[in-house]
């Protein structure tokens, strides 16, 4: 137990690959730091997961809440996604095994829902592809409750196919907001064509269909917008009046709760 401890130890302070990580995790049932303080933060509460669901979630991973939580909702931009292929909005969101209403909604635009509904909103990879973060997390704001929580996973850019680009700075996404930049915004395409590492990048295929995807993000979004790290995450947070009570970075990704102030 303690090799694997100081294997832990050395993997946390360095980017590694993505499959190797998760595998690693599942078989020696490793967990994220002080795991008892971020499942209390859900444990038996009503949420709102935007972009899910996410196996980061289920039993035996990384950030296991689904197993805690009262019941969860879901958002997704489409009826149909690359990562969940065709989906129906009603009683179909399925998460470890149970069951939410699932909402075909934007991220940026989540006028279905009521203001103050929910105890706490997850959001996993999810953030990076929409074009206007700071509309996203105004709206996640405003459907949690006074004190509720915000939890989001970004990819850690040193070990995904963003590791040649630089971190999106505040003022830039702080722009867009101001602008009201829209999902069309291709303003990251052309840092993108030209920074994306395909090898890292398994499902993107050639160049020219990586390309061609890319062109089309408005339907697929699988663009990454903007590159995050802990630092703008709570730079982030901060700008829209909430609270950051716990971070950490695993070798593959960011993670990051705040609290909605009363």
């Amino acid at each position: 137990m303690r090799a694997i401890k100081n294997l832990y130890t050395f993997l946390s302070d360095r980017p590694v690959n993505v499959v190797f990580w998760k595998l690693y995790c599942k078989l020696f049932g490793i967990r994220i730091p002080y795991f008892q303080h971020w499942k209390e933060l859900v444990n038996n509460k009503v949420g709102l997961e935007i972009g899910g669901p996410s196996s980061l979630f289920t039993q035996n991973n990384f950030l296991p809440v689904y197993p805690y939580l009262k019941s969860l909702d879901g958002v997704n931009f489409s009826s149909h996604t690359v990562w969940e292929g065709q989906i129906k909005q009603g009683k179909t969101y399925n998460y470890g095994g149970q069951l939410g209403v699932q909402f075909i909604a934007e991220g940026t635009d989540l006028n279905i829902i009521k203001s103050n509904t929910y105890d706490f909103l997850l959001s996993c990879n999810n953030l990076e592809h929409i074009a206007n973060p700071i509309k996203a997390l105004k709206e996640w704001q405003r459907v949690i409750k006074p004190a509720a929580v915000l939890i989001l996973v970004l990819p850690r850019k040193e070990s995904n196919f963003d590791h040649r680009r630089s971190i999106t700075s505040l003022n830039h996404i702080i722009n867009d907001f101001e602008n009201n930049i829209d999902e069309n915004d291709t303003t990251a395409l052309i840092e993108v064509l030209e920074l994306h590492d395909l090898k890292r990048d398994h499902n993107a295929g050639n160049m020219e269909n990586f390309k061609r995807r890319s062109l089309d993000n408005f339907n697929t979004r699988t663009l990454h917008h903007h590159v995050f790290d802990v630092k703008l995450l709570e730079q982030l947070m901060d700008y829209i009046g909430m609270k950051t009570i716990l971070t950490y970075s695993s070798p593959t990704d960011h993670f990051i709760a705040a609290v909605k102030r009363s």
